[in-house]
């Protein structure tokens, strides 16, 4: 059996016709399962020393870890072994960087993050801090550390910002827990990089197109056309792809005119419920037990994703480089070419505050020297004709 990812579901169903075998993870090379018999399942290390020498270890029991705890415990043993330390040290040290990763992913985490910034922080962990930082002792990381860190993810400016401002995060809060003395956080003088700005804004000739391919691609199939509407949904309110996604039937109040979102990113807010997006739900049938309004392949789940779907439909309207998440700042943009102010485009997009919403001011900016510009255009031309009648 190749590697695959150790999960819950995967680890359950494991088991062996021998005495024992470990069964490897492929998002962590080096990190496994033995599964015995019996029955019993224990996590392994196993890292290549700085002599060349091959070196497992045991990071723990089935019973006692979850698959993603274990992952992380073993992404610092590796690192140990990698650097010729002791995979588990003999004597209570000092707790590590991974160490703090986990307490932070538990006890933080866990707690206050949706489902999608929790799998994104994990992946920041598991393939960008713990494979180079995960072994240190917390009194031993310094500024030098983290900015290698950060060199080192230079390619995605966006990804190696985010890791420094996690890491810093990590840092106050270590503080905070007792877990290190208090001093300056290492990524303090870290110099952000640059981000290119990647929006992106429908024309009325793209919106047209887009169109087009949405009506032609409904009769595709079922999973397609649940992909279609939910589409249709973002361009018409501007709400984030889980909002959509994870949209029920019940949430709809076709009385008050509303959707009601009960896990925004910004917590629970009311969509309105135009005319445009209840033609669209007119059109989505329901399935009896399934209480998803964008349906997936299976009775009762909903549609996963979007991504392969959209990737298809968009190069059809020759809209490569158009990100789902450009159909939200392109409501946005509408919104402002027709008059609608930034407050008001603040509570439709559900941001926590207006500042939020700022970042269009410059497409306000331009909408009003348009306006400025059709209404000087307009005097301007009644005074040239004025002028010309006199000369005549």
């Amino acid at each position: 059996m190749g590697a695959v990812k150790l999960s819950k579901r995967t680890i359950d169903r494991l088991s062996v016709d021998r005495a024992s075998a470990v069964f490897w993870d492929s998002e962590l090379p080096g990190f496994g399962i033995r599964v015995h018999a019996t029955g019993r399942k224990v996590y392994v290390a196993q890292a290549r020393t700085p002599g060349g020498r091959p070196k497992r270890a045991t990071v723990g029991r089935y019973e006692d870890l979850d698959a993603e705890d274990a992952r992380l415990k073993a992404a610092g043993m590796i690192d140990r072994i990698r650097r010729g330390l002791d995979p588990v040290p003999t004597t209570p040290e000092e707790p590590t960087v991974a160490d703090l990763a986990a307490r932070f992913m538990e006890a933080h985490v866990a707690v206050n993050c949706k489902p999608a910034t929790v799998e994104n922080y994990e992946s920041l962990f598991r393939l960008c801090i713990l494979p180079g930082l995960g072994a240190l002792r917390l009194s031993e990381v310094d500024r030098s550390h983290v900015s290698v860190l950060h060199h080192g993810l230079r390619a995605t400016p966006a990804r190696a910002n985010q890791a420094v401002g996690i890491f810093s995060k990590m840092f106050k809060m270590a503080v905070a827990w007792g877990m290190t003395p208090a001093r300056p956080n290492p990524c303090r003088s870290i110099r952000r990089y640059r981000e290119k700005s990647c929006e992106r804004f429908l024309t009325e000739d793209e919106y047209a197109r887009l169109g087009r391919v949405l009506f032609e691609a409904e009769s595709e199939g079922p999973l397609m056309a649940s992909a279609v509407a939910a589409i249709r949904l973002l361009l018409l309110t501007g709400c984030r792809r889980n909002e959509i996604l994870m949209l029920r039937w019940d949430d709809i109040d076709s009385r008050a005119g509303e959707l009601r979102l009960a896990d925004s990113k910004s917590g629970p807010r009311r969509v309105p419920l135009t005319p445009a997006v209840e033609r669209v739900l007119a059109r989505i049938p329901r399935t009896d037990g399934n209480p998803w309004v964008i349906a997936g392949g299976k009775p009762g789940e909903r549609l996963p994703r979007l991504d392969p779907f959209w990737d298809r439909l968009r190069a059809r309207a020759g809209l490569e480089g158009l990100r789902l998440h450009d159909c939200r700042h392109s409501y946005a943009s509408r919104a402002l070419a027709i008059g609608v102010s930034l407050s008001a485009i603040s509570r439709l997009l559900g941001h926590k505050t207006v500042m939020t919403t700022v970042r269009y001011a410059h497409l306000a900016r331009d909408t009003e020297r348009a306006s400025a510009a059709k209404v000087g255009d307009s005097i301007g031309t009644d005074l040239t004709t004025a002028h010309a009648t006199e000369a005549a």
